[in-house]
C-alpha cells in the first residue's frame, strides 16, 4: 500500500476530503449492528463487575443468581470476555468501518466481505457465550492452561478473531482502491489511523491464533492429552499486550482527529499523529515477556529486552499527549481561553461527548504511569498478580477506552440513527459518575496491591485478610457501585435515544472531523506508506520473539493435563 510521491499541493487535497460524504442508510445500519452487539455485551458484562466488587466487602450476591451464575469465577469470566474482548472488538471494528468510509469519502470496496466478517464474529460470540453460561468455560479471559474450557469456547473466540481479520481485509482493500483514484494525495488521518490499527491487530493476534489452533482446541477435543503452560502463556502474551493498543488506538483516532473539532480547534500536527500510530504498529507487539517476569522458563536476557521495548512504547504515548493537548489548547484559546492552564476552563465541558473523552484522558494519565511500574522488572515483582494489576487495566480498557467509546457514541449513535441524543444532561452526569467511581475503585485496587492483596481472588471469602485491608476493600465496593449506576445510565441514554422520533437532517449531529493546522498534503510521503513500517515491525518481531519461540517450541514439554471442566 503506497502512494506515488510528487510535489505536494494543498489546494488539490482539501476539496477531495472535507468529511462531506454521508453514509447510506445500509452503511449506517451496518455500523450500527456492530455498536448494538458491543453495547449489549458491555451492559451484560458490566453487571458482573460490581458483583465482584461487592464481594470484596463481604456482600456476596452470587448465591441469589444460581443457577444462572454458579460462581464468582464464572461471573469474572463473563465480565472479562464480554467487556475486554467482545465490547471492545465489535465497537472498534464498527468504528473503523465508519472512519474508513467517512474518512475516504466512499463506500467499502467489498461490502459483502465485511458483512461476512461481521456475521463470522457474531457466530463466534454465540459459540463463546454458550459454554461460559453453562459453566463449561470458567477459565477467565486469559484462559491459561491447565484450566480447560469447552472446545466451543476456543473455536468461538477463534471465529471472533477471524471475523475481525476479514473485516480488516475489507478496510485494506478499500484504502487501496481509494489510493488508486487519488495518487499522490495523503490518506485522510481518521481512515489511516483505524486501518493501521487493523494491520497491527492482524499481526498481534497471530499469537493467540496459534495457541488455540495448535494447543488448546486439539486439547479440548481430546486429540492431545496435555499442554505446555509456559508456551501457551508466551503465545497468549504475544497477543495480550498489543491487545491494549488495539483498544486504545481507536480512542486515539478520536482524540487526534475528532475531539479537536469538537472543542472548536484543529489537529496540531498531522505528521506527529501519523508518526505515533506507525510507532505503535512497530513497538506494541514485541513486549509480551514483561507479563512473564516471574515465569522461570523465560531467560532473563529476553525479559530485559522486552522491558526495554516496553519502555519504548512511552515515546508514541508522549507524542500523543503532547499533540492532543496542543490541539485542545489551540481550540480553547480560539474560544477565549487564557492563562498557562486557565484555557482548560474554555473547553466545552458541558458537551457529554467532549467531557467523557477528556475525563478518560485524565484517568489514562494515571494508567500510563502505572504501566511504567508494570514494565520495571524490580517493581513488577512487588505488584505481579496482585490487585494492583486490575486496578491498572481498569484505568486503560475501562477508562481511556470504554469512557472514550461512550463519549464517541454520544454523537455517533444519533448520527447513525437520525435522532438527537436523549437527555445530554444525563449523559454528562454519566461521564462524571464513571470518572468518580473509577477513581475510587482503581485507587483502592492499587493500594490493596501494594499491601499484597492477590488478584483473581474473592477476598470477601478469604480468611487471611488483615485489618488494614478492610477500608480499601470497602472502597472497591463503593467504586463498583458507582460504576454500576453509571453504566446503567449509559444504557438508558442509548435506549432512550433509539426510541426518540427521527428528526430533520439538519438537526442530526454532524460528524466532527478536525482539519490539521498544516495541510495534510504537506506530510512526508514516508508517513503515508505501509511497506517500510510493516518491514520494520516484522524485523523487530523476529528479533524479540524469534529465538525464544524457536527454543520453547523445540523444547516443548506437554506435561500439564487439565480436567474436562473447571469447577472452582
Amino acid at each position: 500500500m503506497s502512494v506515488v510521491d510528487r510535489p505536494p499541493s494543498s489546494s488539490e487535497y482539501e476539496p477531495r476530503f472535507a468529511g462531506g460524504y454521508d453514509l447510506t442508510r445500509p452503511e449506517k445500519r451496518f455500523v450500527g449492528q456492530h455498536l448494538f452487539v458491543a453495547i449489549v455485551a458491555l451492559m451484560i458484562g458490566s453487571l458482573m463487575g460490581p458483583l465482584q466488587s461487592f464481594q470484596f466487602s463481604g456482600v456476596d450476591l452470587y448465591p441469589y443468581l444460581d443457577p444462572i451464575i454458579k460462581s464468582y469465577y464464572q461471573g469474572l469470566t463473563l465480565h472479562g470476555v464480554l467487556n475486554a474482548l467482545i465490547w471492545t472488538t465489535f465497537f472498534i471494528v464498527g468504528f473503523t468501518a465508519f472512519t474508513t468510509m467517512k474518512g475516504l469519502g466512499r463506500s467499502l470496496s467489498h461490502p459483502r466481505l465485511n458483512q461476512f466478517g461481521f456475521w463470522t464474529m457474531v457466530v463466534g460470540l454465540v459459540m463463546t457465550a454458550i459454554p461460559i453460561l453453562t459453566n463449561s468455560a470458567t477459565v477467565l479471559y486469559t484462559f491459561y492452561p491447565p484450566l480447560k474450557a469447552s472446545w466451543a469456547f476456543y473455536l468461538g473466540l477463534t471465529l471472533v478473531v477471524v471475523g475481525s481479520w476479514i473485516e480488516g481485509w475489507g478496510f485494506f482493500l478499500t484504502l487501496r482502491a481509494w489510493r488508486k483514484d487519488n495518487r499522490g494525495v495523503r490518506s485522510p488521518f481518521i481512515a489511516l489511523g483505524g486501518i493501521i490499527n487493523a494491520a497491527m491487530w492482524q499481526i498481534a493476534t497471530l499469537g493467540v491464533a496459534v495457541e488455540i489452533l495448535t494447543m488448546l482446541l486439539p486439547w479440548s477435543l481430546g486429540l492431545i492429552d496435555n499442554t505446555d503452560p509456559e508456551l501457551a502463556r508466551t503465545y497468549f502474551w504475544f497477543t495480550g499486550h498489543p491487545l491494549v493498543y488495539f483498544w486504545l488506538l481507536p480512542a486515539y483516532v478520536s482524540w487526534y482527529g475528532m475531539l479537536p473539532k469538537q472543542v472548536g480547534g484543529k489537529l496540531f500536527s498531522d505528521s506527529l499523529a501519523r508518526l505515533a500510530f506507525w510507532m505503535f504498529l512497530i513497538v506494541s507487539v514485541p513486549v509480551g515477556f514483561h507479563h512473564q517476569f516471574t515465569d522461570p522458563g523465560v531467560p532473563q536476557t529476553w525479559k530485559w529486552i522486552h522491558a526495554l521495548l516496553t519502555y519504548s512504547v512511552f515515546f508514541p504515548s508522549m507524542i500523543t499527549a503532547f499533540t492532543v493537548i496542543a490541539s485542545l489548547e489551540y481550540g480553547a484559546r480560539k474560544n477565549g481561553g487564557t492563562g498557562l492552564i486557565g484555557w482548560i476552563r474554555a473547553l466545552p465541558w458541558l458537551d457529554p461527548s467532549v467531557a467523557a473523552q477528556l475525563l478518560a484522558a485524565i484517568l489514562f494519565m494515571f494508567g500510563g504511569i502505572g504501566g511504567l511500574t508494570n514494565a520495571s522488572y524490580s517493581l513488577n515483582l512487588v505488584i505481579h498478580n496482585t490487585a494492583w494489576v486490575p486496578g491498572h487495566f481498569h484505568l486503560t480498557v475501562a477508562s481511556a477506552v470504554t469512557l472514550s467509546f461512550m463519549g464517541i457514541s454520544y454523537w455517533l449513535v444519533p448520527y447513525l440513527s437520525g435522532r438527537q441524543l436523549w437527555s445530554p444532561k444525563t449523559a454528562l452526569v454519566q461521564a462524571w459518575t464513571w470518572f468518580v467511581g473509577m477513581i475510587i475503585f482503581s485507587n483502592a485496587m492499587h493500594v490493596l496491591g501494594l499491601l499484597g492483596a492477590p488478584r483473581r481472588t474473592p477476598l470477601g471469602d478469604a480468611t487471611y485478610v488483615p485489618e488494614e485491608w478492610n477500608g480499601h476493600l470497602l472502597r472497591v465496593s463503593i467504586g463498583g457501585g458507582i460504576l454500576l449506576v453509571s453504566v446503567i445510565m449509559y444504557g438508558v441514554v442509548m435506549v432512550k435515544t433509539m426510541r426518540t422520533e427521527r428528526v430533520a437532517a439538519e438537526l442530526v449531529p454532524t460528524v466532527p472531523i478536525a482539519e490539521p493546522i498544516r495541510s495534510a498534503q504537506l506530510t512526508p510521503v514516508w508517513l503515508d506508506t505501509f511497506k517500510p513500517w510493516l518491514i520494520a515491525a516484522a524485523l523487530l518481531l523476529l528479533i524479540a520473539y524469534g529465538p525464544q519461540l524457536v527454543d520453547q517450541i523445540w523444547n516443548m514439554n506437554l506435561n500439564a493435563p487439565g480436567p474436562d471442566s473447571t469447577p472452582w
